[in-house]
């Protein structure tokens, strides 16, 4: 299945749609958004990108400089105490007032050393934190760039595997009413994120689902094999197994349940939604005796056939040993047996009569 891609817009328009039942190979193109939207996005993105990493450059550059500007500023100070430490050296031969100068002048230049000393990491933690900051608005607008990239890409839905291609119903429409058809996609037409615009079978596995009344619900079994007629390539039936019986629904008076048949060998003609025929062999037996199902009467509590017998038919009693949709195997009457297909009381009664066969 390949759907529209959750891009974060509210719906997406299709410029390119391969047609239904067309056959692509691996990797070819089955539909295409319009990607304006996302392709001013990203370049939206990559405009910021490139102003983003400028900044970075520049707050590079002014830590730099502020981290050169703190280590001059260092040293400088650093330099004020050595020429403090070697004044206050002659503070033996100097006069008292003057000691005194030299000794606060030396006591600044400590403290001056020591605060710049102690703030030097969080003044070069702090111009750097501009770079860091810069940094992450290039990050962002990569990020931004990557996504509506990843967006585009997205946008163009390709066949994961040969097959042919099954346009889904545009069902994106706020109107409806009982028994409405919805027609298939085609380019133009828009389409909500994450709902299927088609599908591509898998050709190597096929399915036939057939609806059974719940009377022969007892003579269907999984593993059960059958023929498929496709009613559309008057071709030889196919050979299909039973692999799932589901659940029996409907009204009381028309209960059915869903019977699917796994296709043995597929032919390359078959489509999906094609109509078909079904037959399953329930059982086979042998050394039995049928009739059609419309020669088998009952009344009273009876089940009987019409026999001829000496040029009128006579009512004779049956028992049902198996009952078939067009056949009925019986005990009770002889191989080769007349039997009517209709009551001889009825005025229509004129219709042809079969043998009992074996």
């Amino acid at each position: 299945m390949l759907s529209a891609p959750m891009t974060g817009s509210a719906q997406l328009t299709i410029t390119q749609l391969r047609k239904p039942g067309e056959l692509v190979e691996e990797g070819e193109v089955v539909a295409q958004f319009d990607t304006t939207e996302e392709a001013h996005k990203m370049r939206e993105a990559e405009a910021d990108l490139a102003e983003a990493e400028q900044q970075v450059l520049q707050a590079q550059a002014e830590a730099g400089a502020k981290e050169e500007e703190l280590a001059t500023e260092l040293i400088s100070a650093r330099g004020e105490l050595e020429q403090a430490k070697l004044e206050s050296r002659r503070n033996p031969l100097l006069a008292a007032i003057v000691v005194q100068q030299n000794e606060l002048t030396l006591k600044d230049a400590q403290d001056k050393v020591l605060k710049l000393e102690k703030e030097y990491p969080q003044r070069r933690a702090a111009a750097r934190a501009s770079v860091n900051i810069q940094q992450a608005g290039v990050q962002k607008a990569k990020v931004l760039a990557g996504v509506a990239k990843l967006n585009i890409e997205k946008m163009t839905l390709k066949a994961p595997a040969k097959g042919y291609v099954n346009i889904e119903s545009n069902t994106n429409s706020d109107f409806f009413f009982p028994g409405m058809t919805f027609p298939a996609y085609q380019i133009g037409d828009a389409i909500r994120p994450g709902m299927s615009v088609a599908q591509i079978p898998d050709l190597t596995h096929w399915e036939a689902s057939v609806v059974i009344g719940e009377s022969d619900r007892g003579l269907v079994a999984l593993g059960q094999s059958g023929e498929i007629f496709v009613v559309a390539l008057p071709a030889k039936p196919l050979a299909a197994t039973v692999t799932n019986l589901g659940g029996t629904t409907g009204p009381p008076w028309d209960r059915r349940f869903e019977c699917r048949l796994s296709l043995s060998d597929a032919l390359p003609a078959l489509r999906p939604g094609m109509s078909v025929r079904v037959k399953i062999k329930t059982q086979t037996m042998t050394d039995v005796l049928w009739v059609p199902t419309q020669a088998v009467f009952e009344s009273d509590g009876r089940t009987f056939v019409y026999a001829r017998e000496k040029g009128n038919f006579v009512a004779r009693d049956v028992k049902i040993a198996k009952r078939g949709e067009s056949q009925i195997v019986i005990t009770g009457v002889n191989e080769s047996t007349e039997v009517a297909l209709s009551s001889p009381d009825q005025k229509d009664a004129a219709k042809p009569q079969e043998k009992s066969k074996k």
